[in-house]
């Protein structure tokens, strides 16, 4: 596949086209950081948003965690972030997708860019463990809402993390 067939209209109508388009992308690839970069990419060009990416769980000492920058499109971004840290350390702790209509009022949010305004992150499990978040952010206040988590949660095709590994 060289090109996405990206539809005009509402952003159901942009999921359910580009969602069977990432799982064919997916589709025979082993590769972890090759499906992740693809996966952002074809984020962003489908949406236009200002920062798409992935924060892997990566393993420091027994006990000690923390999300990593994994692959994403978009300006520089911050390098690590703790356990329960930020919106994408809070979802992997809460083990469930974040919707922020406002990040200045996010307790605790990391400012990676001030052009930030909304977020959504949303964590992928392997085993019933978080192993990583797609975090993406928009420059418009309220720039997601339950139709983006709802169809970014149904990215990953059944045994793609146990494929990945």
């Amino acid at each position: 596949m060289e090109n996405l067939e990206i539809p005009k209209g509402d952003k159901r109508v942009v999921y359910e086209s580009l969602i069977p388009q990432i799982h064919a992308l997916l589709d025979g690839e082993t590769d972890l950081y090759a499906n992740l970069a693809n996966v952002a990419a074809a984020l962003k060009e489908g949406f236009g948003h200002f920062w798409v990416g992935f924060y892997i769980v990566k393993q420091q000492k027994p006990n000690d965690a923390v999300l990593v920058l994994g692959p994403f499109q978009g300006p520089v971004a911050c390098t690590r972030i703790s356990y329960g840290k930020g919106v994408c350390g809070t979802a992997w702790k809460e083990g469930k997708c974040l919707v922020v209509d406002d990040v200045d009022l996010f307790p605790g949010h990391i400012a990676c860019s001030s052009l930030s305004r909304s977020e959504i992150v949303v964590p992928f499990f392997n085993d019933g463990k978080v192993v990583a978040v797609l975090d993406i952010d928009s420059e418009k206040l309220s720039g997601f809402d339950q139709t983006d988590a709802l169809y970014l949660e149904k990215l990953f095709p059944n045994g793609f993390w146990e494929l990945c590994k």
